[in-house]
């Protein structure tokens, strides 16, 4: 109930005659969307990109994988929350089995026993879930920090902070533990891909918008978009432009 009044006011956002056009790119906010990138630029290259390559090196490769399994495991009540709000039932009930299988026989979710099982999580997302109950993407837009995002897409991400229920059950400091270590985990994968990564910020003739289009066209296929025929891999980008 609490989210029907959002959903509304994002049903109405910034979309070319309501409507994304099959393909197009709808950036009505490129100027300041550009100088939020360079700070961006600016940020990962002072900071992100040294402390994950140094964690990167220091840090072994099973103990930054446990990391990650640990933050995974910590998300997927959230991930329930949102297949059944997308009435995915067996997505629920799958992610259900892998919460319960890591969390018990993998020590809290260190170690993925579910993925040796084949329980594969079945991602999703708050916005995800707006997408399935119709909301248009709206404008594209690049958050500071957080790097390429949409209008429905930077709702989601909002809501995502508040739909996980073991943020309510877990005492603090414990419900942060997740946080940290998903924070970690991602900066774990900047240290890991410098390379890729690098080639797009840096080497690219727009970084701005190769990365616009990389995460567009990855979103979209992610959510099933029939505009979206196939999924980007990075490693295989000509940097000289997309």
């Amino acid at each position: 109930m609490a989210l029907a009044p959002l959903c509304l006011i994002l049903a109405g956002c910034a979309t070319p005659d309501g409507a994304r056009v099959s393909g197009d790119v709808f950036d009505p906010y490129e100027e300041n969307n550009r100088q939020t990138h360079e700070l961006n630029r600016a940020l990962d290259k002072a900071l992100v990109r040294p402390v994950g390559v140094g964690y990167t090196a220091i840090v072994p490769d099973d103990l930054e994988g446990s990391i990650g399994n640990f933050a995974s495991n910590l998300g997927l009540p959230g991930t329930v929350v949102n297949n059944l709000l997308q009435g995915n039932v067996e997505g629920a009930f799958t992610n259900t089995m892998r919460f319960v299988f890591n969390t018990t026989l993998g020590f809290g979710g260190l170690f993925d026993v579910a993925g040796d099982f084949q329980i594969d999580e079945v991602k999703a997302d708050f916005g995800q879930t707006l997408y399935v109950w119709g909301v248009p993407e709206g404008a594209y837009v690049e958050l500071p920090v957080l790097g390429p995002s949409t209008e429905r897409a930077m709702v989601g991400r909002a809501v995502d902070l508040f739909t996980n229920p073991l943020s309510y059950v877990l005492p603090s400091p414990d419900k942060y533990i997740g946080t940290a270590a998903g924070v970690a985990s991602k900066v774990g994968d900047r240290g890991r891909y410098a390379e890729t990564v690098d080639s797009v910020l840096y080497n690219s003739a727009d970084s701005y918008s190769q990365a616009r289009g990389i995460y567009l066209q990855n979103r979209r296929f992610e959510l099933g978009d029939g505009d979206a025929a196939e999924e980007i891999n990075p490693f295989d980008l000509n940097t000289e432009g997309f």
